[in-house]
């Protein structure tokens, strides 16, 4: 729990960077990229080759291309739309979507996690009560991808090990999330990528630094290692942990003039969906979510 805290507190300067220094100014395939590259370089000199199952390769490959490169890749599209409040906030549906996918794997079905969908889905509704564009539901839609991309990556991590039992250090194996990556970075830059917008500071550089190799490199390898650890209702819960801090970062340093009424608001209405979800699921009262 403690491993999930402290990514948590890393984790919630990580928005604001890319939504003050990085959006429409870097190109948002070369940002994740870069990322990528940089938790890259961490780990794959301490990738072990041998004695390694197949299965455990490709379905770790799977997990780094979905929690990392269609996470990020969405992720980074949806600030063209959104604002950091709105993103951080709309991260929520997140924690439904961990318990509707590990109700799946154990065939189950709970139709409060739809309820509180529902109830989060009016929160972000209200934030934007005035501006429900186009663009706006683009956004929107986009993080809603980025979230289950990122959702489905935790509980495929947390199943490749209770399927496989390795000897291996999870650090010598991590090497295969970051390739896993690489296959959705790299193509989506060489296809998508727009090289009059690379980074042309000092700060863009040292932005990307730092989410590269602390906020991706060990963030990720970190938090996947809580996740291991702890049961699917905590887990999710922790997941919206990085809501109030990152909010809290947002508003304080970088977003003073932000529409504090329609965020508390909607963001009240968007706590009691966790509510619901958390109040009405024995298996999470249980584990203290």
């Amino acid at each position: 729990m403690i491993i999930l805290v402290l990514v948590t507190i890393l984790w919630a300067f990580s928005f604001s960077l890319i939504g003050v220094y990085l959006a429409g100014n870097v190109d948002n395939d070369f940002a994740v990229l870069t990322r990528v590259l940089c938790g890259a370089l961490v780990f794959l000199p301490l990738l072990r080759w041998r004695g390694v199952p197949g299965g455990f390769r490709l379905g770790m490959m799977l997990v780094g291309a979905s929690q990392f490169g269609i996470t990020y890749l969405l992720l980074y599209r949806s600030f063209a739309f959104l604002t950091v409040p709105e993103v951080l906030l709309f991260t929520v549906f997140t924690p439904i979507y961990i318990t509707l996918m590990d109700d799946a794997l154990h065939r189950r079905f709970a139709p409060v996690a739809l309820l509180a969908a529902a109830l989060a889905t009016l929160g972000a509704a209200i934030i934007r009560y005035d501006g429900l564009s186009e663009s706006y539901i683009t956004g929107f839609v986009m993080l809603q991808g980025a979230n289950l991309a990122f959702a489905a990556g935790q509980v495929g991590y947390r199943r490749l090990y209770e399927r496989y039992s390795l000897t291996a250090p999870a650090w010598r194996l991590f090497g295969y999330f970051f390739l896993g990556a690489i296959l959705v970075a790299l193509p989506s830059f060489m296809t998508f990528g727009d090289r009059t917008m690379l980074p042309a500071t000092p700060w863009h550089w040292l932005v990307l630094g730092w989410l590269g190799f602390a906020a991706s490199g060990a963030g990720l390898f970190f938090w996947n290692q809580g996740a291991r650890k702890v049961d699917a209702g905590t887990l999710a819960v922790m997941n919206n942990a990085l809501v109030p801090a990152g909010l809290l970062v947002n508003l304080l340093i970088w977003n003073r003039d932000a529409d504090l009424l329609a965020l508390a608001l909607g963001g009240g209405l968007i706590g009691v969906s966790l509510w619901v979800n958390q109040y009405f699921r024995p298996e999470l009262k249980e584990a203290g979510a």
